[in-house]
């Protein structure tokens, strides 16, 4: 009960979850061609399906895995609301090609709130990776929060794209280590840059000019450039996501 209370508060809290009904009926955004691509192995990268007990939708997650090494750290990943899970590929692959053994989690409805603990299956799954970092894009890394505020003993650090904490789930008591990463043309900067109160006292924060927040992954919200309540990017998603990349990767270094 209550744990069911603490999601309620958070559905409830102002910004992180707008019209949650019309999301649900919504359709979702598909990946594009770069997404479908990244989803093959390379001489980089394997990238394997995976099913997760007494779930309903298939596959319920993507592993990549670097293919030139044994990783002993892992990187649990929350699409972003109403976003294909397929369309974080491109920067799942690139993540696993730097050594880390990287795990986008699908969720039901394609929304975090109904199914954040699914991350514990992938903790059981690969138990011989020691060190684990969570995250997630928008609404997927606010659910992250909740699962590592729940599990602080087996998530070592905390990732957030485009993101930011509720106050139910806050880490700011925590040590934890966390970032924070978005783009100035973001559509919530504000919420974004707030978050700060609710997550540890040296969270990091990655400012990226010139980013919004569709482009932290690759999914087609045609035929508008970016989706709903986001603006426009001044940079390309390839600038962004080599920035995002670079940023999430020197985090995983150092935990």
């Amino acid at each position: 009960m209550k744990r069911f209370q603490c999601a309620l508060a958070f559905l409830l809290s102002a910004g992180l979850l707008l019209s949650l009904a019309g999301h649900v009926a919504a359709e979702s955004f598909p990946p594009l061609p770069e997404a479908w691509e990244a989803l093959h192995d390379d001489d980089n990268a394997t990238v394997l399906a995976g099913q997760l007990p007494y779930a309903f939708f298939s596959p319920d997650y993507f592993v990549f895995k670097p293919t030139d090494q044994v990783p002993t750290k892992g990187f649990i990943f929350y699409p972003g609301g109403r976003v294909d899970p397929r369309a974080y590929a491109p920067p799942a692959h690139a993540i696993a090609a730097a050594g880390y053994l990287t795990v986008i989690v699908s969720m039901p409805f394609d929304l975090a709130p109904f199914g954040w603990q699914r991350g514990k299956h992938i903790l059981r799954e690969y138990a011989s990776i020691k060190t684990w970092a969570i995250g997630g894009h928008s609404v997927g890394g606010s659910f992250a929060c909740a699962f590592a505020k729940q599990y602080p003993l087996q998530v070592s650090g905390v990732v957030l794209w485009a993101s930011w904490p509720s106050p139910s789930f806050s880490l700011a008591d925590s040590s934890i280590q966390a970032i924070s990463i978005y783009g100035s043309h973001d559509g919530f900067p504000e919420d974004i840059e707030a978050g700060a109160q609710d997550l540890p006292p040296d969270a990091e924060f990655v400012r990226i000019e010139g980013g919004n927040h569709t482009q932290f992954g690759y999914y087609d919200t045609s035929p508008d450039p970016q989706q709903p309540s986001d603006n426009p990017a001044d940079i390309t998603r390839e600038e962004q996501q080599e920035q995002i990349l670079s940023a999430t990767v020197d985090f995983l270094d150092r935990l």
